[in-house]
């Protein structure tokens, strides 16, 4: 059984914490095409992680949103989100999200039939049951940075399976992020890994784990992500570590990436540097308010005043026009009108 989860745990995790949920609390992960949701008979308080846009549609017009923010959906309205490179996922976390949990978890394993809204993807028209809540609007003072360093990786378990030149190459050449990519794998297109000959393309099946860098007899690499097999056997030629996983497992088709090979010592500093981080990034979430954050597209629909009143005109109950304001305000009657003059 895979573990499951989230591609990019953290950003689940910044979500949840956005709209005062538990942090591991279930929630909505959309891979490129975007989502769309609508509220229906009460407002609904939800909250959105990752590098996309959004707005908030209604019969009134329509408004602009930033991600890593919570906002509430007045009945009838509709939150639009859709992706931006270069990433391919994000997360749309909801107040008091109602689903079962099956093994611990509330995750979902499409193949399988496990977790979420009995064992399926999410489609059209479906309908979530929702907690209430009165909590005013966050935001993230500061959005998580994307990181382009190297993804870092450990070599093996099956290194000594490729050739020298092709370990070398696997270290120092470009790869992209192909189209097939999803929830279980990412292919890696670029150079051949070539296997050694007296070794062969197969081993014996043994474990995989998110992170294991598969490579098949056509020597393009797949990295194994949330849904990967447990069992595989293809040589790897290396694991991505921990730190690392979720920014490569974000990207979208075309993105281009490099590997640095780094020691177990050095993955484990990242793990707790990377742990750090985040608790800085949820301590830093603030009031919209507390910014000075003005929603100038809900301001312009509004209905902000009551009447209306024209600068230029004057008031003559309570200031008599002088001459020459009489002359300002209607210039054609006005004594020094030039087509009057000789």
């Amino acid at each position: 059984m895979p573990r499951s989860g989230a591609l990019q745990p953290d950003w689940l995790r910044l979500a949840n914490a956005l709209i005062g949920n538990a942090e591991d609390a279930p929630a909505i992960e959309f891979l490129v095409g975007g989502l769309v949701v609508r509220a229906l008979d009460s407002p609904v308080q939800l909250a959105l992680a990752g590098n996309f846009s959004a707005a908030v549609r209604s019969a009134g017009g329509r408004r602009c949103l930033d991600s890593w923010r919570s906002v509430t959906l007045a009945p009838g309205e509709a939150l639009h989100c859709g992706m931006l490179s270069p990433c391919r996922v994000g997360y749309l976390a909801l107040l008091g999200i109602c689903v079962p949990k099956q093994l611990g978890s509330a995750s979902t394993y499409a193949p399988a039939g496990l977790g979420g809204l009995d064992g399926r993807w999410l489609s059209p028209g479906v309908r979530l049951q929702v907690g209430e809540g009165s909590a005013g609007e966050q935001m993230l003072r500061t959005a998580p940075l994307l990181d382009t360093a190297p993804i870092r990786v450990l070599l093996g378990p099956q290194e000594d399976y490729f050739t020298a030149a092709s370990q070398a190459c696997f270290l120092s050449e470009v790869y992209q992020v192909s189209s097939a990519a999803d929830r279980m794998g990412m292919r890696l297109d670029g150079p051949m890994l070539r296997h050694r000959s007296d070794k062969g393309v197969e081993i014996t099946s043994d474990a995989t784990v998110p992170g294991s860098i598969q490579v098949p007899a056509q020597g393009q690499p797949i990295v194994l992500l949330a849904d990967g097999q447990t069992a595989g056997g293809y040589p790897k030629i290396a694991t991505v570590i921990s730190a690392d996983l979720p920014r490569l497992a974000a990207l979208a088709p075309g993105q281009r990436i490099r590997f640095a090979t780094v020691s177990v010592a050095a993955a484990e500093l990242a793990a707790r540097a990377s742990a750090a981080r985040l608790r800085a990034l949820i301590a830093d979430i603030v009031p919209l308010a507390a910014v000075g954050v003005l929603d100038l597209q809900a301001m312009y629909a509004a209905n902000l005043v009551s009447g209306v009143v024209d600068a230029c005109a004057l008031d003559s109950a309570i200031w008599p026009a002088t001459p020459a304001q009489e002359d300002w305000q209607n210039p054609r009657s006005s004594r020094n009108s030039p087509r009057e003059k000789g």
